[in-house]
């Protein structure tokens, strides 16, 4: 995740400075950033794969006191980001935001140990970061709203699509609505409905596209004369598929149906090859997203 977002922040021009505790990490990012520099330079439409802004690393933590913004991409433990908080925090300016990239963990939660508890954020990017344009923002309890508001206006402004949330909940916005997408495939693939392929087809085919432009408030809308209709002439089918939602439980039997059919979709190609695959194809549609003004 690191590795992605500086990447992206220094082709939007910023000079950027990366620090990890594990001196192997740097090489490792060596190693991949041609790649990730050729993805980025791709998807901003012909531009070089030179980056405008450099990439340097930093040893101590110490080093970050230059920042203007710093977005924390440390594992998903909420001990270490209440440890490893306060320590950037102690190195940077007192009006410095500090973003973390966590998915699921509460920033009440990460800015406990914090003397400036009031600019720490969320910025929860999704992956691959250098490519996906959503953002996550939201505060915790001792957030100060010009810190949310200004860790908005950082990302819009690099050009990535920033949405805020008014208050804390676990998974944020974004993941909870693939959650309850998800939960409802499973279930379906696990009572044997349908297979793990062509539920992941039916979403690709049919919702998939339209949602991938418009979003689904603005599609169903379109589906009628507006929402109003919309809700009139299909509300009560959606009440009919929510009273008959089925929940699902990560237990054996289900785990297995569901690695099963994954397996089965993937016929046999690796997750490297998919991964491939995916970046390749999210260069030219986010492209032309943002030629749609989407």
């Amino acid at each position: 995740m690191g590795a992605r977002w500086a990447v992206y922040f220094a082709a939007a021009g910023l000079d950027v400075v990366v620090h990890d505790p594990h001196p192997a990490r740097w090489d490792a990012f060596l190693a991949e950033r041609a790649g990730l520099e050729a993805e980025v330079a791709a998807l901003r439409a012909g531009g070089a794969a030179t980056l405008a802004g450099s990439i340097t690393c930093a040893p101590d933590i110490e080093d970050l006191a230059p920042a203007d913004f710093v977005q924390e991409c440390a594992p998903e433990r909420i001990e270490l980001k209440r440890d490893l908080l306060p320590r950037i925090e102690a190195a940077v300016g007192d009006d410095v935001v500090i973003a973390s990239s966590s998915s699921a963990l509460l920033v009440t939660e990460m800015q406990a140990a914090c003397t400036r508890p009031e600019r720490i954020v969320l910025g929860h990017p999704f992956n691959p970061a250098h490519l996906m344009p959503l953002v996550e923002v939201v505060g915790g309890e001792g957030t100060a709203p010009w810190a949310v508001t200004a860790a908005r206006d950082f990302y819009d402004v690099i050009g990535k699509k920033p949405v805020v949330l008014s208050r804390e909940i676990t998974g944020h916005l974004a993941l909870r609505l693939m959650g309850a997408m998800w939960r409802e495939a499973i279930a379906l693939v696990a009572s044997g409905v349908a297979t793990a392929e062509d539920v992941d087809r039916a979403f690709q085919y049919g919702p998939g596209p339209k949602w991938l432009l418009q979003g689904a408030f603005i599609s169903n809308a379109l589906n009628a004369a507006g929402m109003a209709e919309f809700l009139d002439r299909y509300g009560p089918t959606y009440e009919a598929i929510w009273d008959d939602l089925m929940t699902a439980s990560l237990d054996a039997p289900t785990r297995a149906a569901v690695v099963a059919g994954t397996e089965a979709a993937m016929a046999g190609r690796s997750v490297e090859t998919l991964k491939a695959e995916r970046e390749a194809g999210l260069v030219p549609l986010l492209a032309l997203m943002d030629r749609q003004g989407a």
